[in-house]
């Protein structure tokens, strides 16, 4: 894909996190790698206003290369999340209700329904507080990470991965079923998250199976 592709990509799923209340205002931030550029929407623009030549290139140590703003202050987070997975070609930063609900006690989301061990790939972390767009944040995230596609920001929000903005967008949607579910479970009784064998059986048939079949669609 090519770049002006890609910003045409980012900015129509800013306008999902949008219409689907995964944001409010100009919360949140997007982001998508290409070889060793990053496409990252601006700071205080609303989503359903953003044009390609609104966002932001940078390279992978935070230089901006192309842009007339100011990149979203979350860059660091995700620069360094880029760093660390060679796997992940998309980053969407939210503030959903439920998610959000959840990383204000500081627990992380156990693995409880099949779409959650399959598309996230297990249990969501959350990550130690730390200041909202600085480099502790992103050692925190990249400290539970691991080969998760989410992780909680405690007191604050999430952050979800994919392979492409598809991926990343549907993980967004998951966790935040996966948190609501969770909550109103605990409201019946104390949640059974499914077996370790079970996640990893999951995940390597979403890997090997459905997402390849998505793919060549």
């Amino acid at each position: 894909m090519d770049i002006e592709s890609l910003k045409k990509e980012i900015i129509f799923y800013g306008q999902e996190i949008k219409r689907s209340g995964l944001v409010f205002g100009t919360w949140g931030n997007i982001s998508a790698r290409l070889d060793d550029k990053i496409l990252i929407t601006p700071s205080g623009i609303p989503y359903e206003k953003l044009k390609p030549e609104d966002l932001v290139i940078c390279d992978l140590n935070c230089n901006v290369i192309e842009g007339n703003h100011p990149p979203s202050t979350e860059l660091v987070v995700h620069s360094e999340i880029y760093k660390f997975r060679s796997d992940v070609k998309a980053i969407i930063h939210t503030h959903s209700i439920y998610a959000s609900a959840i990383a204000v006690t500081r627990k992380n989301i156990p693995a409880i329904i099949e779409d959650m061990a399959m598309i996230i790939g297990g249990e969501v972390p959350c990550a130690k507080y730390a200041f909202p767009g600085t480099s502790e944040l992103a050692e925190n995230v990249l400290e539970v990470l691991e080969s998760k596609n989410a992780v909680l920001l405690a007191n604050h929000g999430a952050i979800s991965l994919g392979r492409n903005l598809k991926e990343a967008f549907n993980v967004c949607q998951i966790l935040e079923k996966s948190a609501k579910i969770y909550i109103l479970a605990t409201q019946i009784g104390m949640p059974k998250p499914l077996a370790i064998e079970e996640v990893e059986k999951m995940r390597d048939i979403y890997l090997n199976i459905y997402s390849k079949n998505e793919m060549i669609k």
